[in-house]
């Protein structure tokens, strides 16, 4: 959930971040170094926590889909199943693995792969091991 949050009253503009959802029904607020340094928290201290929805937050599409892909998922249901069970988390890294290749020949070769591991062979892509598309 995008929030902006000041801890301690401070910065004077609200940091903007993330409260993660714990499975449970709660969120949880993590704190990150700078957060902890400019507003003088302590790791058991008490803290005054100003927190508010950012409303200004819009997700969408992060990084462009690579040109072969969706031939690739149209003509394969196997891979377009796979790439559908994925977490659009999941989905999202991929997407941004794709955006940081630097030649369309290497963003090429990734779909094949992608295509091949999705479509049920055993290998590695985007630092993971995959089997049957999983």
């Amino acid at each position: 959930m995008p929030v902006l949050v000041k801890i301690n009253g401070e910065p004077k503009v609200p940091w903007r971040t993330n409260m993660m959802a714990n499975g449970r029904g709660d969120f949880l607020l993590h704190l990150h170094g700078e957060m902890c340094a400019v507003s003088g928290t302590q790791v058991t201290g008490t803290v005054t926590i100003d927190l508010a929805f950012d409303e200004t937050y819009r997700n969408g599409p992060q990084h462009s889909v690579p040109e072969l892909l969706p031939a690739a998922l149209d003509g394969d249901g196997t891979t377009a199943s796979s790439w559908a069970k994925l977490t659009p988390s999941r989905q999202k890294e991929i997407l941004r693995y794709f955006a940081a290749l630097k030649t369309s020949e290497a963003k090429d070769r990734d779909v094949e792969r992608m295509v091949r591991i999705f479509g049920g062979d055993t290998g590695r892509f985007v630092g993971r091991d995959w089997c049957d598309g999983k």
